[in-house]
């Protein structure tokens, strides 16, 4: 059976047509990690210091954004969504040395029990690792002893970072909760 003249034509069109865009278009090229300063070996940083969560008052840093119809009634306020601005401190008193700012959400994602979908950058000021930042992403059972969570990323001195960050209640009050944080990422 004979192929016709125009469909031999379109075929020929279509496949040169194509291997010429993929030759003119990368959307993926190798590289070598030396161009991007990864030839030294990785470090293991370990950073300690508090969250301060203020959900109220005068010097509110979190704030609910969303929640769904039936939130207020739920033990757990499933489907709340919080978005916060809380500082680092070194030391448990909110008076002491800001390092950083905790920013991102946290959403009421369980109907058994207190845990939220944690969704945050750790954004550092102070010292060695000003303008650097780590992303967080996991769950937090926040009455659970200790939670682990996933750091996923960052940026400036923590590019390419990857490790886990451990949370510890410290205090609670009416208004504001008081996290101790113990993270530690590889990072170049």
């Amino acid at each position: 059976m004979a192929i016709p003249l125009f469909t031999t034509s379109l075929l020929f069109f279509f496949f040169f047509s194509s291997v010429t865009v993929a030759k003119t278009h990368r959307f993926v090229q190798s590289i070598p990690p030396s161009s991007l300063g990864l030839h030294q070996p990785q470090k293991l940083s370990h950073l300690h210091f508090f969250f301060h969560d203020v959900v109220g008052g005068r010097n509110q840093t979190a704030v609910r954004v969303a929640a769904a119809p039936t939130t207020d009634k739920s033990s757990t306020l499933f489907g709340a969504v919080v978005m916060m601005d809380d500082p680092l401190t070194e030391l448990p008193d909110a008076d002491s040395t800001v390092v950083g700012r905790a920013q991102g959400i946290y959403a009421s994602a369980s109907t058994t029990e207190l845990g939220f979908l944690m969704a945050m950058n750790f954004a550092f000021t102070q010292g060695k690792y000003n303008g650097s930042s780590l992303a967080v992403l996991g769950r937090n059972t926040v009455e659970s002893a200790v939670r682990e969570m996933p750091v996923v990323g960052g940026s400036g001195l923590f590019r390419f970072a990857r490790g886990y960050a451990q949370a510890k209640t410290h205090s609670m009050s009416m208004w504001e909760a008081v996290v101790e944080y113990d993270v530690y990422v590889l990072h170049y």
